[in-house]
């Protein structure tokens, strides 16, 4: 029969007193350890990193901001025949608080205000622009709206029929003077906003020079815009124009009078008259009278005799006053030829 062994109990140790590990056991752990960290410490500091920025993203984005954002506006359905006449806004100009995340993701584009024009008439339309107007993302709101009213005026396109002006711009040259004008076709179609086209009498045209022209003038010429919507049916179109001379009188002192186909010799008295004549104001600058006035004595024996003097003129050319309208002529019994 075996005998069991018995083993002495274990002492503890003192207290205040630490058990030591073997010392070849405690080297070897530390060493694993330094190895582990320095394999590692390049993914540590990484992951490290990207928690910081993640930290630092996560609690920017939270914090609230406050940004502006530039939305479009639409016009639509405004109805057949109708026009917007006032100038009117392209774009509204909102400002969005929330956070920053958030305000990053909004789409100007998406956020379009439409303006309804469904039965407007011819007057204002006027439309309030308030912060629900816009869909912005949840936990973000619309602070400020600039415009927050737009107002329109809306007006009826209609079309009239308006005379043509032709402006004539200078002077024909001397001489001549404008005897008519006129414009083909004499009127023409407009087409614009009723309270537009109620203020126009006429249509006129650019300027045509004349300055200095001598003869008849026929061109095409462009029409002056009535401005605002109008339209004209056409740009332009043909101008004519009519001259004729000047017409006025010139009075010629101290005309010589020439006794014509006389035989005898003879005397006059008086020897000039004065005239007064009214024709082309070119054709008088160029008139000689010179060898034009006369009395004609064809055939008259010698004698005393009261004659009407004579003059030739041009065709166009009249005379409209003279002075003696009568000259006395003696008629001698002498022959011409013999001296006087």
């Amino acid at each position: 029969m075996a005998t069991p062994m018995i083993t002495p109990p274990l002492k503890a140790a003192p207290p205040g007193r630490r058990t030591q590990p073997a010392a070849g056991g405690s080297r070897f752990a530390w060493a694993g350890l330094m190895r582990g960290v320095k394999s590692n410490i390049g993914l540590k500091l990484l992951s490290l990193v990207l928690a910081i920025g993640l930290w630092m993203f996560v609690n920017a984005g939270q914090h609230g901001a406050l940004e502006s954002f530039q939305v479009p506006i639409s016009y639509r359905d405004l109805p057949a025949g109708f026009l917007i006449t006032n100038p009117h806004p392209e774009f509204v100009r909102i400002q969005v608080a929330g956070p920053r995340t958030l305000l990053s993701l909004i789409d100007p584009a998406r956020l379009t205000l439409h303006l309804d024009l469904t039965g407007v008439g011819v007057g204002q339309a006027s439309f309030k622009i308030g912060s629900d107007s816009f869909a912005v993302p949840r936990q973000t709101d619309v602070t400020s709206v600039l415009p927050s009213q737009i107002v329109l005026d809306v007006d009826r396109i209609v079309t009239r029929s308006l005379p043509v002006r032709l402006i004539a711009e200078g002077a024909p040259a001397e001489g001549y003077k404008i005897a008519s004008t006129e414009v083909i076709p004499p009127r023409i179609d407009v087409r614009g906003p009723s309270r537009e086209l109620a203020r126009l009498d006429e249509v006129q045209t650019e300027p045509l020079a004349i300055e200095g022209i001598s003869a008849d003038l026929d061109r095409t010429i462009d029409l002056t815009a009535p401005g605002g919507s109008a339209r004209l049916q056409t740009g332009e179109v043909e101008a004519k124009v009519a001259l004729q001379p000047v017409i006025a009188s010139r009075e010629f002192r101290d005309v010589r009078v020439q006794v014509r186909d006389s035989a005898y010799r003879f005397r006059v008295a008086p020897k000039r008259v004065t005239m007064v004549l009214r024709g082309p104001l070119l054709t008088l600058a160029k008139l000689d009278l010179s060898n034009a006035v006369y009395v004609e004595a064809g055939g008259l024996p010698p004698g005393s005799y009261s004659m009407p003097v004579q003059v030739n003129l041009p065709d166009d050319v009249a005379l409209a006053r003279q002075s003696p309208a009568r000259v006395k002529v003696r008629m001698y019994r002498e022959m011409q030829g013999r001296g006087r």
